[in-house]
């Protein structure tokens, strides 16, 4: 299929530098693809409140993307979003903003994200009522399930439709649960939704294991991760940093060093998008290179960095492998 208007911009006029950068790890991303590979986009931030989900969701539709790991925050905001659309505030001068604006935020209800305030009644709660069932009814009935799955019962029973606020379509979460995408989400507990369910396990009313743990999706991709590694392999394309990130590139030097499981292929192709000061000491900050050394990337895995905004190079990169 022929390049669209948006891609042929990106050709012309994106040459030098990160622009630069970015064309090169797009083209990698399709060569990675067209060579039978499959891909892994970690999502760290708040990818979803910046409405990746109208971009990422044409992704999965086109099997562009074949595993997503992602902090709690990322699992639910796309969802929150969905269903809260219309009562979200935008803050266009979120920078100048006083102690006591920002208290005054709070006190209505508003949860902060750069230059969006989630609503807490019509997000927040709103899911919580319909989680809470889902919950019960496994903690009663002894079923354990992934936070993602349990999300994916939400979307799947059709509960939330009543409240969507935007078109599905372009919720990158309904576009996973269609497909049963396989989701791993290292620290839920770092989540509101991990928040609260955290409270009703400290009230008694649930058990922490009907959740299942973040070492319990470690196996999980333990098992997946060479189940999938045929063709050109799997490739790691990073959006920010964090324990989204980190957590599942460690799987290839688990199975490696610690399980002793012979001949596990790197990750190969790798790109990251931050504007993380470059560190060495933080795995945000790292060079590509600084992960040959942890077992994670060969030599001859074709690595990228792009240091700027996630938020505008994403969607670019996208876009150019949708071919618009």
């Amino acid at each position: 299929m022929s390049k669209g208007p948006i891609s042929q911009f990106i050709e012309k006029n994106y040459l030098h530098f990160n622009a630069a950068a970015l064309v090169d790890a797009a083209k990698g991303y399709e060569e990675h693809l067209l060579d039978n590979g499959k891909m892994m986009i970690t999502l760290g931030g708040a990818m979803s409140t910046a409405e990746l989900g109208k971009s990422l969701a044409e992704m999965i539709r086109q099997d562009k993307v074949h595993i997503i790991s992602c902090t709690g925050a990322n699992l639910e905001e796309d969802i929150m979003n969905l269903v809260a659309h219309n009562s979200y505030k935008r803050i266009p001068n979120y920078r100048d903003l006083t102690p006591q604006e920002e208290r005054d935020l709070l006190d209505n209800h508003f949860n902060r994200v750069t230059d969006t305030c989630i609503p807490e009644e019509e997000a927040f709660r709103r899911l919580q009522s319909h989680l809470f069932d889902i919950w019960n009814k496994a903690d009663k009935s002894g079923e354990r399930y992934f936070p993602h799955e349990f999300m994916y019962q939400m979307i799947n029973s059709g509960v939330l439709e009543q409240y969507y606020e935007i078109d599905p379509k372009d919720s990158w979460m309904v576009a996973a649960a269609e497909k049963n995408l396989p989701i791993v989400v290292p620290g839920w507990e770092d989540s509101t939704m991990g928040n609260i369910f955290a409270s009703y396990c400290i009230k008694g009313e649930f058990k922490p294991t009907t959740t299942k743990s973040g070492i319990e999706y470690m196996m999980w991709l333990a098992d997946w991760y060479p189940k999938n590694c045929s063709g050109k392999g799997i490739g790691f394309f990073q959006i920010g940093g964090g324990i989204a990130g980190d957590f599942p590139i460690c799987v290839v030097p688990m199975l490696d060093q610690d399980l002793e499981v012979e001949n596990v292929p790197f990750w190969s192709y790798f790109c990251q998008i931050s504007d993380s000061t470059t560190s060495y000491g933080s795995y945000s900050g790292a060079v590509p290179n600084e992960k040959i050394t942890w077992g994670k990337l060969d030599i001859s895995t074709p690595k990228f960095i792009i240091e700027s905004d996630a938020t505008i190079v994403a969607p670019l990169i996208f876009a150019y492998l949708l071919d618009l």
